[in-house]
């Protein structure tokens, strides 16, 4: 049985393919394309129908973007055997018949199967274009109504009408529960649904009233224990409570109260926008504690003081409860069907408020300190510049937001205001997240903090992008809006006749990150397990590896730049072009770059080599593409082009083996027995472990010096790097020995001859007469000058007089 299915398994996702690939119902589409068509040519439809138009364009759009892709697979498969058949002849050149038959044949069946895919294309076109004057029309008509103007909310005459409207909206409210209760449903609702209300009613007072109290002492209570990350992400998820469980309420408020069957359809859509209210202000409360705790010590994005944490908690809850109000009055507005003067004249106040409150939340904004480096200068970092952004945009519009609701601007004020506050909501909301992130991390990697890593960047990058789009419905755009862009993101840019789309371009990322980890993969195992137990030293071990990780990275890029379906070829003028500014721009670094590739399959010099280059002296410690990294004898690394080790003169000690020489100079006094002094400098060579006796160490007499017979020592190391020590050795053995033996090692002596010492006796002066040194020297005759001279005759250690 399983066999069976098993081989039935291709077949079925052939039969799918196949009804995936249906072709669309063209006759209907054509339908709806006409009426949109006409609906467009008078623009006279509402907003709404234009909407649930656009909606069903869109789903017919969606529908021809995947019968553009019908015998895809079928349509490449027969190009290439066109393909495979060479270039048709020119006009008059003839061809075998069979070739010819064959051709023809293969175009006639790359016709017909074109057809399906040319025809969804062109309908996928006509659809765009009626999306995009529906979304044009609603654009501007938007745009009309939000800069439509009435009267002025400080008008006294708009404010007569006030009372009656308000009391229609009671009447509407009120006239469906007395007609609920004259009939007799409500009272059979409330009996029999007693009960059930008493314990809805029941939940939603605890939950309302007391669970907020007592998900704080739960709170402070995690908190007193310790500053630990763990300790934080518990006290934070317990905070989440703060508006989860008072929502829990107000839903069973709401429920209790429909269950009561006092109220007709209009109030109850009046009490289900209960819980949005009282969310705005839950939501208020929530961050208002966590933006600007009253604990010193508790974990909050913001540096701020006691004072400046007790106005931004307060002036947080007010502004959640002013947007619900502002939510309330919106609602029994519409109730009662107010114009447009009236509700503005109702809302001025509350937007009044809301501008003070975001002056006010702007002042504490303003308070925060900016990050400081270890040296004390004020760096700001990337909050920090946020925080300041919004603290400037909640001040304007705190300024801007009332004086267009004055002048009776009131929808643009409506727009301006609210949306600014649920922005800086939502920027909030992000800060914790990033906070929360944080500890998260701090707990899976305990080794390396939050702050030496880059992973809690990257999520709290990715937290950022994903609230764009929220964010743009914030501003008044509509889930259409998104799916619009959507759609043109997924038809990606086009560049010559290569299409990248989002989709192609993920592809892309993929199977190069799975080509460069296969890469390192083989890479560790060959440097770990393979090369190790082979003869290869260690400076062909790093080349191999090395070049096996270029070779891997150009495939993994051919193979991603293959898979996403990028057809080269169409970029060829753009590349040359970009090819010549590189090449001027870039010449060094390309030489740099060939330079390192020789390095390594030449191996002048390998890892581990001891070289001097430049007159500096050190181990090569890495071999990059770009430059080469040595480490000097003072544990500094010297980073040297690669072009220079190429062109330039480099002496590598170490070039294939460790031997090599070292050479102690040292001075004999004249006079001293040379043959003495070259068997006791042989002896102290051959003594030295170090050093190699085949060939045996050479004592050179190399000549006769201006204060001393020079020697030296030359002898041959079986590890060159061990020439300092050796050389310090050899130099105390020296010391030693020649003190042992009376060989005297001389110093430079120098004798001073004074042509005329008269000079130097001062001549007696009257009180009356000038100090020597206050006549100029000009006037000082040539016979009362000293002349000192130098003579370097070695034999004479006195001072004479001529």
């Amino acid at each position: 049985m399983l066999r069976r299915l098993l081989l039935a398994l291709p077949f079925l996702f052939l039969a799918c393919l196949a009804v995936a690939q249906t072709e669309p119902d063209y006759a209907e589409w054509e339908d709806v394309a006409s009426r949109a068509e006409a609906a467009l040519a008078n623009a006279a439809a509402s907003t709404e129908a234009f909407t649930t138009l656009r909606e069903s364009v869109d789903d017919y759009r969606a529908v021809f973007s995947e019968a553009q892709d019908i015998n895809s697979a079928r349509l490449e498969t027969l190009r290439d055997q066109i393909d495979a058949l060479g270039e048709a002849p020119s006009e008059g050149a003839p061809e075998e018949e069979a070739v010819a038959d064959r051709r023809e044949d293969l175009e006639a069946q790359l016709a017909e199967l074109e057809t399906p895919a040319l025809r969804a294309g062109e309908a996928f076109r006509r659809a765009n274009g009626i999306i995009g004057e529906i979304d044009t029309i609603i654009r501007e008509r938007r745009a009309a109504a939000l800069m439509s103007r009435q009267s002025s909310p400080l008008d006294p005459a708009g404010w007569l009408g006030v009372p009656h409207a308000l009391q229609g909206a009671w009447r509407v409210l009120t006239e469906g529960a007395a007609r609920n209760i004259a009939n007799g449903s409500a009272r059979e609702a409330l009996n029999d649904n007693l009960p059930f209300i008493l314990v809805l009613l029941v939940i939603a007072l605890v939950a309302v009233l007391r669970s907020r109290r007592w998900l704080e002492i739960l709170g402070d209570r995690l908190e007193g224990r310790g500053q630990g990350a763990g300790i934080r992400v518990s006290a934070f998820l317990v905070s989440l409570g703060q508006i989860a469980v008072p929502m829990v309420g107000l839903f069973a408020l709401t429920r209790a109260l429909i269950l009561t069957g006092l109220f007709d359809a209009p109030g109850e859509r009046l009490i289900a926008l209960i819980p949005i209210f009282g969310f705005a202000v839950f939501m208020a409360r929530w961050l208002a504690g966590r933006l600007f705790p009253s604990s010193d010590a508790a974990a909050t994005p913001l540096s701020l003081g006691p004072t400046a944490r007790r106005k931004g908690r307060f002036t947080v809850f007010y502004l959640g409860i002013a947007v619900a109000a502002f939510g309330a009055l919106r609602a029994v507005s519409e109730l009662g069907d107010f114009s447009l003067t009236i509700r503005g004249v109702l809302e001025f106040p509350i937007l009044l408020v809301l501008g003070l409150l975001l002056y006010r939340i702007a002042a504490v904004l303003s308070a925060h300190q900016r990050s400081v480096n270890a040296e004390g200068e004020v760096q700001p970092s990337i909050l920090d510049r946020l925080v300041s952004t919004l603290a400037r945009f909640a001040r304007i519009v705190a300024i801007v937001g009332p004086i267009m609701s004055a002048l009776g601007y009131v929808n643009a004020a409506e727009a301006l205001m609210l949306p600014a506050v649920a922005t800086l909501a939502l920027f909030a909301a992000l800060a914790l997240l990033t906070v929360l992130v944080r500890d998260l991390y701090t707990l899976l990697d305990r080794e390396q903090g939050p702050d030496e890593s880059l992973v809690p960047v990257l999520v709290s990058a990715v937290l950022f992008l994903g609230a764009m789009p929220l964010l743009a419905l914030i501003w008044g755009a509509s889930l259409t809006d998104l799916r619009e862009v959507l759609v043109r993101v997924q038809e990606g840019v086009t560049v010559g006749e290569t299409t990248i789309s989002p989709g192609a371009f993920f592809v892309l990322i993929f199977v190069f990150a799975v080509g460069y980890a296969i890469t390192r993969f083989v890479q560790s195992a060959l440097r770990t397990s393979v090369l190790p137990k082979t003869r290869i030293d260690v400076g062909g071990q790093t080349a191999l590896v090395s070049g096996l990780g270029y070779l891997g990275v150009f495939l993994a890029g051919l193979l991603a730049i293959s898979a996403a379906g990028i057809d080269l070829s169409s970029l060829a003028f753009i590349a040359g072009a970009l090819g010549v500014g590189i090449g001027f721009g870039l010449q060094n670094i390309v030489s740099n770059f060939i330079s390192g590739i020789i390095l390594l399959v030449e191996r002048p010099i390998s890892e581990g080599d001891w070289i001097e280059v430049g007159g500096n002296m050190g181990f090569v410690r890495d071999i990059s593409v770009r430059s080469t990294r040595i480490e000097t004898f003072d544990r500094t690394d010297l980073i040297v082009p690669n072009a220079d080790l190429i062109s330039g003169t480099v002496t590598n000690y170490t070039r294939g083996n460790t031997v090599g020489r070292v050479i102690v100079p040292v001075g004999v006094a004249y006079g001293t027995d040379t043959k003495k002094v070259e068997a006791v400098l042989q002896e102290i060579g051959e003594s030295h472990p170090m050093v190699s006796l085949n060939p045996k160490p050479f004592v050179y007499f190399k000549g006769f010096g201006a204060d001393s017979l020079d020697f030296e020592i030359r002898a041959i190391l079986r590890d060159v790097t061990w020439m300092i020590i050796v050389h310090t050795e050899m130099n105390h053995a020296i010391a030693k020995r020649f003190a042992e033996e009376g060989i005297e090692i001389p110093f430079a002596q120098r004798d001073i001859w004074l042509r005329n010492p008269e000079a130097l006796a001062a001549p007696r002066r009257t009180p009356g007469e000038a100090r020597q040194e206050d006549i100029p020297s000009a006037e000082v005759p040539e016979t009362a000058r000293p002349d000192f001279s130098a003579s370097d005759d070695p034999g004479a250690d006195d001072v004479s007089q001529s």
